[in-house]
């Protein structure tokens, strides 16, 4: 077997490797994008993001983003309501997990208060599996349903502080936020190889000659 067919045959199968790498999708979040739409992971050495809402200060840390057996990802993020410089924080967390096809199929939120972490309920896609269509219109409804249940247990602790009040819309915003920072990266087709004819025994000598 020749020089040239060797390196033909490796040149093929490195080729080959790289076309298979791209047959995968990807489902990410755009962690810089979700920073600037928050006005920029500028506090907690570059950790974290402040800004109003209602009057109110929050602060939103980088979040943890883990990929799922499915192909999909699951992302948690951490917020503060911040009180005051001699006052404790209230934080919340929210979670989000999305299929492989960068479709929203689950959320969940929790806020602490004083000691006391108000849970809500885990908020469901009401897609079928595989489903694409009217994924926004469902991830919609999963974030109203979300806020809707997190204010109504809040009502119960009859909170007076305006930032606690508004806690859950500041949980919406990030909501929103995330949703908008993720994307998908459908597969890509790969190129068709050309198929390679084996040397046959005689050729290295045909090429001596």
């Amino acid at each position: 077997m020749n020089t040239r067919f060797l390196m033909q045959t490796l040149w093929y199968s490195l080729l080959w490797s790289a076309a298979c790498t791209l047959l995968h999708a990807q489902v990410r979040l755009e962690v810089a994008a979700f920073g600037e739409s928050l006005g920029g992971w500028d506090v907690k050495r570059g950790k974290a993001a402040d800004y109003e809402l209602s009057g109110s200060k929050y602060r939103t840390y980088k979040p943890e983003v883990t990929p799922t057996p499915e192909g999909g990802i699951f992302v948690s993020v951490r917020l503060d309501y911040c009180r005051g410089m001699f006052a404790s924080n209230d934080f919340a967390t929210l979670e989000m997990t999305f299929d492989a096809r960068g479709v929203l199929s689950s959320t969940q939120s929790s806020i602490a208060i004083q000691g006391r972490k108000i849970t809500s309920d885990v908020m469901r896609s009401s897609l079928k599996l595989g489903e694409t269509q009217g994924a926004v219109g469902s991830a919609v409804k999963m974030g109203g349903d979300l806020v809707a249940d997190l204010t109504e247990k809040l009502t119960r602790e009859n909170l007076v502080e305006a930032g606690r009040v508004t806690f859950p819309a500041a949980v919406r915003h990030n909501f929103n936020k995330v949703f908008q920072a993720v994307s998908y990266t459908p597969p890509v087709q790969a190129p068709m190889l050309p198929e390679t004819t084996p040397a046959k025994p005689d050729t290295a000598k045909e090429i001596k000659k």
